[in-house]
């Protein structure tokens, strides 16, 4: 995955453990699968015709029409810009003494073991020349096996785990490296659309080389069959950087009677950048 950072988002774990934001419109549940399915193809066709006609498109589709709510909520100014050397006066600084290793273990939050399958995610960090991003936090929250968060804005009928909060934190090394223990996330409805279903996902934050570079996106999963379904996967216009997104299952990982592995390396700066999703609201995750 590459990290664009450009942007500085503004919604992360604490607020971002909080499930999906249900849409209000009471017309959601008009739209069904079939509609949404072709606006996206529609807006994907358009997309090519414009790059064919040598236009700039955006990598990524902030006012991306089949994702209902970023139509009303997208940013339709310039960003603000900060002075990273002012902000960095003030700004935290994490370092050892700040987080525990055990914080990037999901799965010991509590005296029992979770339920679903344990996995290790792991990757590297680095810019846009391969070099390593050492001492970056990097935070994750997802929902359980379930497709469930454990937050009370998430009540969806799918059953809680008590002892899985699915919330993790560590701090590459000198390689640029993180790695998380923790269970794979299940699917789960929203309210985008009838019979609308998030593909399982991970969500992650870090902040660049400075913290007015910070990035939240979306790591996912080989193979899933709701990416062609999903209108914020599809809102990354180009399926090469799609892919950007995908984790890569990797049996060097993977433990011996113990855990499957997944490898998911981000790239900061340059061509090869991992992509962003379209922002949530505070309190809102998708």
């Amino acid at each position: 995955m590459s990290v664009d950072t450009d942007r500085a988002t503004r919604e992360g774990p604490a607020g971002a453990v909080a499930a999906e934001e249900r849409i209000a419109s009471s017309d959601a549940a008009v739209f069904t699968q079939e509609r949404i399915s072709a606006e996206i193809a529609a807006e994907h066709a358009g997309d090519a015709a414009a790059r064919a006609r040598g236009e700039r498109v955006p990598t990524t589709r902030l006012d991306f029409a089949p994702y209902r709510s970023s139509v009303l909520r997208h940013p339709t100014k310039e960003p603000v810009r900060a002075d990273p050397e002012d902000v960095e006066l003030s700004a935290p600084v994490f370092g050892e003494r700040d987080i525990d290793p055990l914080e990037a273990d999901l799965t010991i939050a509590s005296t029992g073991e979770p339920v679903g399958e344990r996995m290790v995610v792991t990757g590297r960090v680095v810019d846009g020349e391969g070099r390593p991003v050492r001492r970056q936090l990097v935070e994750v929250w997802q929902a359980n096996a379930a497709g469930r968060y454990a937050h009370a804005r998430d009540q969806h009928p799918a059953p809680l785990d008590p002892n899985f909060l699915g919330v993790g934190r560590c701090l590459t090394d000198d390689d640029g490296w993180y790695r998380f223990t923790t269970i794979k996330p299940g699917p789960y409805p929203w309210r985008n659309h009838r019979n609308a279903w998030r593909p399982a996902h991970i969500h992650f934050s870090l902040f660049g080389t400075e913290f007015t570079q910070r990035l939240v996106t979306q790591m996912y999963f080989p193979a899933d069959p709701l990416f062609d379904l999903d209108p914020i996967y599809q809102s990354v216009t180009d399926p090469v950087d799609r892919e950007l997104l995908v984790a890569r299952y990797d049996h060097s990982v993977t433990q011996h009677e113990w855990c499957t592995g997944y490898r998911w390396d981000i790239v900061l700066t340059g061509t090869h950048r991992t992509r962003l999703e379209p922002d949530p609201e505070p309190g809102e995750e998708h």
